[in-house]
């Protein structure tokens, strides 16, 4: 077998494959208009669409590239098999909840098949079975109760013993008619069509925050204003909090993808481990015809954790071990927020701010999730009452276990709040070699350094800009990020992902 290495930068399938969107300005105006969506991944642009669609005057803020967030390097499967959750949400929220959640992640199927079949949206669309599946003998139980939850919820599905594609396993739960397809040639054609209604796109264009209110106003970081009568907030941490808090109720959780080719012919299907680490498998087809399987995995919370170029390198021997390998195309990671209770926040953002609503914590289902967030949000928006909206209100109460749940988190931010400042720095920034970052000494402090592979080198304050913690390098993405709330920064300093909202300081050595 051919010694195979790792691209050496993450590179998104999804990404490589979208057109250009120069096309779309920065706002260099005040504007007034009906509602202002904020985010263009799939809840923002979804939300754009089926609202100017409804008649709505729309203006759509995304603050880099349009399609070139976490919708980018998705592994896009369309399904309600959200892992092993149906059993836990009978016992923490009861039947009613449990079978609520299911029918919001079939809307979301049946709009997005739908909406494919309207348009005639070339986007590799196809349905499929999906699997959770394991090979200990440990986790069988966790497959039966929650086959036994399927039958309960009435939910097409059941035990096997086996799998289709030739991993070992023991046994697996199977929901069928699921779906998988290429988000971004979907979303592609969802933007043309909110163009083609009036709709406003504006990239590089950062909403920083809203003045509330029966007409709110929300302000983007060059000052200009967006006066409205209604604010969504599709981005992953609400750029507005509203006092609601999100960044303590919400943990960020990194995840890695190889996109691999391989002798044998893939059976089809989609598939998710049930025991730790996760692997995640599906595929998709290329241009020339031949099948790239997207081989996932290796969670763990943003800026903590190994040298994440492990976490490639454990897909890789997973990859060789399962598959007649033949290449690996490409790597990437992406980036998901969590809920204490694992249900998304979707809704109004506070009882007190009726007209601002968000979409949050899709917790790595964002095609469904962040699909039925545009459809609930227009329900609410619109006047109407949806059987939906106490299962995802954002101001929902808490159950005993999401408190301890978000109690965790919070400790875990404090330990890596003090943590970062007590840490003990002696390498300089003459030591880096090229392509190679690290935490340094300048001038007695503690800094973040990358020297380039043209041995340009990069110095930054390492304090995030949101709340303080100290963020970390994370080797396989270059980039550096926090531990406490997620935000990533450049190797420059500039913001990649939020909460925080200004680039880190740069630095003289």
């Amino acid at each position: 077998m051919p010694d195979i290495q790792l691209p050496q930068y993450p590179e998104s399938y999804w990404k490589a494959s979208q057109t250009e969107h120069a096309k779309y300005p920065r706002l260099e105006r005040h504007i007034e208009t009906e509602v202002v969506v904020v985010g263009a991944g799939i809840a923002g642009i979804t939300t754009a669409y089926v609202l100017i669609q409804h008649g709505y005057r729309v203006v759509l803020l995304e603050a880099g590239e349009l399609l070139n967030g976490t919708t980018a390097h998705t592994t896009a499967k369309i399904t309600a098999q959200h892992d092993l959750i149906y059993d836990e949400l009978i016992s923490s929220l009861g039947k009613d909840n449990a079978l609520l959640y299911y029918q919001a992640s079939m809307d979301a199927l049946s709009f997005i098949k739908q909406t494919i079949e309207k348009h005639d949206i070339s986007c590799g669309f196809t349905e499929q079975d999906a699997y959770v599946y394991t090979n200990s003998e440990h986790d069988l139980s966790k497959l039966e109760n929650e086959a036994s939850a399927y039958q309960e919820l009435g939910i097409p599905g059941a035990y096997v013993d086996g799998i289709p594609l030739s991993l070992p396993a023991l046994g697996a739960v199977k929901m069928g008619n699921q779906a998988q397809f290429h988000p971004l040639r979907y979303l592609q054609r969802l933007v043309e069509l909110f163009v083609e209604k009036g709709g406003e796109i504006y990239t590089h264009t950062t909403a920083v925050d809203v003045h509330p209110g029966d007409k709110p106003i929300v302000v983007t970081g060059d000052g200009h204003r967006l006066s409205c009568a209604f604010v969504v907030s599709c981005t992953h941490f609400p750029f507005y909090d509203g006092h609601g808090f999100y960044f303590t109720r919400m943990h960020a959780d990194r995840s890695y993808v190889l996109g691999i080719e391989a002798e044998e012919d893939y059976p089809g299907g989609m598939y998710l481990s049930a025991e730790e680490p996760k692997r995640s498998i599906r595929y998709t087809e290329l241009s020339n015809g031949s099948k790239l399987i997207i081989v996932g995995g290796q969670g763990h919370k943003t800026g903590q954790g190994i040298c994440t170029i492990q976490h490639y390198e454990a897909l890789q021997k997973f990859a060789r071990e399962h598959f007649k390998l033949t290449k690996i195309s490409y790597r990437w990671s992406a980036q998901d927020l969590v809920t204490g209770d694992k249900i998304p926040f979707i809704g109004r953002i506070t009882s007190s701010s009726p007209n601002i609503f968000i979409a949050a914590g899709f917790r790595k289902w964002g095609m469904t999730n962040g699909t039925f967030a545009a459809l609930l949000i227009k329900e609410l928006l619109t006047g109407q009452t949806s059987p939906y909206e106490e299962l995802f209100a954002p101001s929902r109460a808490l159950t005993l276990p999401t408190f301890g749940n978000l109690l965790a988190d919070n400790l875990d931010v404090a330990k890596h709040l003090i943590g970062g400042k007590l840490q003990h720095v002696t390498r300089r920034p003459e030591h880096l070699e090229k392509d190679e970052g690290a935490i340094v000494q300048v001038n007695g402090k503690r800094a973040g350094g990358y020297r380039d592979e043209d041995g340009v080198l990069y110095l930054v304050d390492t304090t995030c800009t949101h709340m303080g913690c100290e963020v970390e390098w994370n080797n396989g993405d270059r980039t550096w990020d926090c531990p406490c709330h997620g935000s990533r920064f450049s190797i420059a300093g500039d913001v990649i992902e939020g909460p925080a909202e200004k680039p880190l300081k740069q630095i003289q050595g």
